[in-house]
């Protein structure tokens, strides 16, 4: 890996402010097809996309858990719908959502996951994206030009450990 490669995934953050500007249809084919590729055990590809860019559809969704909010400000969300009959759908979709944050922020995006919960926001996102079993909806992301932060404290924490006290040898 090169320097230019690791400081652009060191510079990847949570995007929880947009601007009004639209995501083309074709940077989000861009990056559903990078999605796409994501690894998965026994390639079983337990995923499936969804998009919203209606405000009133987006607003549902930012009903569904406390930290789902930021939805109804992104010009659009992709929902990540997951079979989990398969052992691995979990961590499967965990690596295809990374993906789309990382293909997003390579094309200028900002994006935060959200994550919808307890199980009743589960189900009701389920049903707005209109999945039905054995497909459901844990995951969203908002995507979009990234607008400053708005002045004033943060409840979120800022930095990162240090290294050392996350890594241990033997």
């Amino acid at each position: 890996m090169n320097e230019y490669t690791t400081a652009a995934l060191r510079s990847v953050r949570a995007t929880r402010w947009f601007t009004g500007e639209d995501v083309g249809d074709g940077t989000l084919r861009e990056i559903l097809e990078t999605a796409r590729w994501t690894g998965s055990a026994r390639n079983r590809q337990p995923w499936r996309f969804h998009t919203v860019r209606s405000p009133e559809t987006r607003a549902r969704l930012s009903e569904c858990g406390g930290y789902a909010l930021h939805l109804r400000s992104a010009p659009v969300v992709v929902l990540l719908a997951l079979d989990r009959t398969g052992a691995d759908a979990e961590f499967d979709g965990g690596r295809v959502a990374q993906n789309i944050v990382l293909a997003a922020h390579l094309l200028g995006l900002g994006s935060c996951p959200v994550t919808f919960f307890p199980d009743d926001n589960v189900e009701r996102a389920t049903a707005i994206a209109g999945f039905e079993a054995p497909w459901r909806v844990r995951t969203g992301i908002a995507l979009g030009r990234p607008a400053p932060r708005p002045s004033g404290t943060s409840a979120i924490p800022t930095g990162r450990h240090d290294l050392d006290a996350l890594w241990t040898s033997d």
